[in-house]
């Protein structure tokens, strides 16, 4: 009996460690399904990202939530290289177009997740007048002066500082001097960029400036998005809507002509969610100008302060996108000027053409020489604040 005991004791022990044994694995699987979920506090870490061609160093930051999105920002142009979403299994995905080292950022760079200043967007001829005085800017696209000139805040390296973590979110706070006189514009500007990682999914860009002179201000934030994960693909198949009545026609040089157009029975009426390549190639005068969707639109609800303005649905991955703003307008911009030629973070690969598309909220292009737009001027003794906010989620 003594030996029927010990074959009894030794085959349940056989039958307990496969128990755990298939228990631990189950409890594996289901831990690399969810590897990016926690219930961590967020956080934020640094590592260097490079050296600039003069010589300063280039941080880069990554702000996690307890949910398992990422986003890292570099101090060099405050650019946003990474951004992981969920899809509708939960699963993470790099959705912004960028590159994966510096001297890619510094040779060529379309402006990918960049911070745009001192003035995004385009003004005519590259001049505008204030108080009296004319000021020249860089002609940096044609004859007209683009997202702030040669060197604008996109190519700059900016101060940053980590903000003391919350329970629901991290903050990294970035700070920049424009000196008077930097790219023609007037005044020493003190800009302050604050990019908080909510719990929630949502990324708040809040943008504060000051100047000791009067000047002219209108910051954004310049990420391309591809919500499929897989920048191979273009962005047509990506629905989007846009809260405004109105948008911008444009002249041939794509700054605006100052009328302000009605949206119905156009390609650019996206109050209804709408695919962006439905109409894109439609024969339209304004869609030749801009090679496609490179408009600004009139958002209704100017004095709303924060409100939703638009979102973006990819139906294959289920992302969701939703974005608020302060702001009276919205650039969407649909990769029209990406040829291929591009290198992507996908090795390998480059970006081709519509692979990504911005949704930029700002002030009107060309606001200083047009009055019957909302005023972009900055006096001394206030202060420039703007707030937009990202948020995903999927269905």
């Amino acid at each position: 009996m003594k030996n029927l005991n010990d074959i009894l004791q030794f085959n349940i022990l056989i039958l307990l460690s496969i128990l755990m044994i298939q228990c631990t694995g189950t409890g594996a699987k289901q831990n690399n399904k969810t590897a990016l979920k926690s219930n961590e506090m967020p956080q934020i870490t640094k590592e260097m990202f490079g050296t600039t061609f003069n010589g300063q160093a280039v941080e880069k930051y990554t702000l996690s939530n307890s949910l398992g999105m990422q986003v890292d920002i570099i101090t060099y142009g405050g650019i946003i290289t990474r951004w992981t979403a969920p899809n509708k299994d939960g699963v993470f995905q790099d959705v912004v177009l960028g590159y994966n080292s510096l001297d890619q950022y510094m040779e060529s760079n379309p402006y990918f997740g960049a911070l745009i200043g001192r003035y995004g967007n385009r003004i005519a001829n590259g001049q505008f007048t204030l108080n009296n005085n004319t000021y020249q800017l860089a002609q940096n696209n044609g004859k007209n002066h683009l997202h702030g000139g040669d060197k604008g805040f996109d190519k700059v390296v900016w101060t940053a500082e980590p903000m003391p973590p919350k329970d629901d979110s991290v903050t990294l706070k970035l700070t920049y001097l424009s000196v008077d006189g930097e790219e023609g514009y007037p005044g020493n500007l003190q800009t302050t960029v604050l990019y908080t990682l909510t719990n929630e999914n949502v990324l708040d860009v809040e943008y504060k400036a000051t100047s000791d002179q009067e000047t002219i201000v209108n910051l954004t934030q310049h990420t391309y998005f591809n919500l499929s994960g897989d920048f191979s693909n273009t962005i047509l198949d990506h629905e989007i809507t846009i809260d405004a009545d109105a948008y911008l026609p444009v002249d041939e040089t794509l700054i605006p002509t100052g009328v302000v157009a009605d949206v119905s029975g156009t390609p650019f009426d996206f109050r209804n969610a709408k695919a962006i390549g439905k109409q894109i190639n439609d024969t339209n005068e304004q869609l030749s100008r801009g090679l496609g969707y490179d408009h600004c639109w009139v958002l209704n609800n100017q004095n709303s302060g924060l409100r939703e303005v638009a979102t973006a649905y990819h139906k294959d991955s289920g992302r969701y996108l939703e974005i608020a703003t302060t702001e009276p307008g919205i650039q969407l911009y649909t990769g029209n000027f990406l040829d291929g030629t591009l290198p992507s973070k996908q090795k390998g690969e480059t970006y081709n053409y519509r692979t990504g598309f911005c949704l930029e909220t700002q002030h009107f292009p060309d606001s200083p020489n047009q009055s019957n737009f909302p005023i972009v001027v900055l006096k001394p003794g206030e202060m420039y604040n703007s707030k937009t906010t990202f948020k995903f989620s999927t269905k």
